[in-house]
C-alpha cells in the first residue's frame, strides 16, 4: 500500500538527535508493519495500523505495542471471516425459520451452539458477532425479528422482574452497552467484546434488566 509504504519509508530516515534504541525501535515498528501488509493489505488498511507509530507534528517516534499489532490482526481475520461466510444469515430465517415454535428452552439450545464464535464489532453471523448481532441472529431462527442494536431490542421486549426471569431472556444493561441471554444462577451468554468468543460467564454488574420477547 502507499501509505504503508510512506511511513515504512519516513521510520527509516535518518533524524537529527535520534538515539540508537529509537532507531532500533522505528525498524522494529517497520517489521511490523511490512509483515501486515504482507499478510493482511486485502482486509485492513496499514493506515491504521501506522497510528500512533509517528507523531510527525513532535517530531517524535513511538513503538506500536505487541497487543496493539495483535488487535489489528485480529481484527483482520475476523473482517476476513466475515467477507467469507456463506452461510444463513437473519433475512435468509426470518424468510424460513427452521424453529416455528418458539419456547425459551429451545431459544437456549440454539444460543448455546455458538459459542466459541469470536466477537466482532458490528458482526451478525457465525463468522463474528457483537453482542446484540448474537442475539437477532439466534431469535431470527424463530421467526422474530430484532434490531441490531440493545435500544432496539429493549424496545421490543417486555420488562419482567428478575425472579420471573427465565434462561432465554435478554439481559439488557441500564446504559443500552450491552445485551445477552440470561441464564439464571447470575449468569450470561453473551458475545463480550474483541479479542473474546461467546460464552457462558458470571455477571459482573447489578446495572441490568429483564426483558422477554414475544408477550
Amino acid at each position: 500500500m502507499t501509505v504503508a509504504t510512506a511511513i515504512v519509508a519516513t521510520l527509516a530516515l535518518p533524524g537529527a538527535g535520534i538515539s540508537p534504541a529509537a532507531n532500533a525501535q522505528s525498524n522494529a515498528t517497520a517489521e511490523a508493519l511490512a509483515q501486515l501488509q504482507a499478510t493482511e493489505s486485502q482486509t485492513l488498511s496499514l493506515a491504521t495500523a501506522a497510528e500512533g507509530v509517528v507523531d510527525a507534528s513532535r517530531g517524535e517516534y513511538t513503538a506500536t505495542s505487541a497487543a496493539e499489532v495483535r488487535r489489528i490482526q485480529l481484527a483482520a481475520e475476523s473482517a476476513a471471516r466475515a467477507a467469507a461466510w456463506s452461510g444463513p444469515r437473519v433475512s435468509d430465517f426470518l424468510a424460513n425459520p427452521p424453529y416455528p415454535s418458539f419456547s425459551l428452552d429451545q431459544v437456549v439450545q440454539v444460543a448455546l451452539q455458538y459459542q466459541g464464535v469470536p466477537y466482532r464489532y458490528g458482526g451478525d453471523t457465525p463468522a463474528g458477532f457483537d453482542c446484540s448481532g448474537f442475539v437477532q441472529y439466534v431469535y431470527a431462527q424463530f421467526g422474530v425479528a430484532l434490531p441490531h442494536s440493545v435500544s432496539g431490542q429493549a424496545s421490543i421486549g417486555t420488562p419482567i422482574a428478575l425472579a420471573d426471569a427465565r434462561p432465554g431472556d435478554l439481559i439488557i444493561f441500564n446504559n443500552m452497552s450491552h445485551s445477552g441471554f440470561y441464564m439464571g444462577g447470575g449468569q450470561i451468554l453473551d458475545a463480550p467484546y474483541p479479542g473474546k468468543s461467546i460464552s457462558v460467564r458470571p455477571l459482573w454488574t447489578d446495572s441490568y434488566y429483564i426483558v422477554r420477547i414475544g408477550i
